[in-house]
């Protein structure tokens, strides 16, 4: 499950580290403090990995920051523990996460590379749509 929550980072844990059979490995946890309704709520994630590790390291303390992450949970010995794993952190207000839509350029296989998509294409009206046709002996 991926989420998104934005909010001001209170605190950076220090990063710990070590090694696996599948080699070594760095991760960080930090407090993110976001708006609950009327009041703040504050969770802690984790940068599991060099590279979101370092990606922490560009914020400091205070810093208004996005972040998006999965939401883990497992059971050890007969207890439950969640896990806020990030998966992207950005500037607050930096466009929603995912995957951008290839534009009308990007789908041509004509079109020479740096060529601009169109600025903007109008929705389709009823105008647009073909017409009936007698010979048409589909039921739908």
């Amino acid at each position: 499950m991926a989420l998104e929550l934005e909010g001001t980072l209170r605190q950076k844990l220090l990063v710990q580290s070590g090694a696996s059979a599948r080699g070594p490995w760095m991760k960080q946890e930090f407090v993110l403090e976001y708006p609950d309704g009327n009041f703040t709520a504050q969770a802690c994630f984790i940068a599991f990995g060099q590279d979101k590790v370092a990606e922490l390291d560009k914020y400091q303390v205070g810093d208004r920051i996005k972040v998006s992450f999965n939401l883990k949970g497992r059971e050890y010995n007969g207890r439950w523990y969640n896990d806020l794993s990030i998966w992207r952190i950005a500037p607050a207000g930096a466009p929603a996460a995912g995957p951008a839509a290839p534009s009308v350029a990007d789908n041509r296989a004509d079109a020479p590379s740096g060529a601009a998509a169109p600025a903007s294409v109008p929705p389709p009206t009823l105008d647009d749509m073909p017409a009936d046709l007698p010979e048409d002996d589909l039921p739908f």
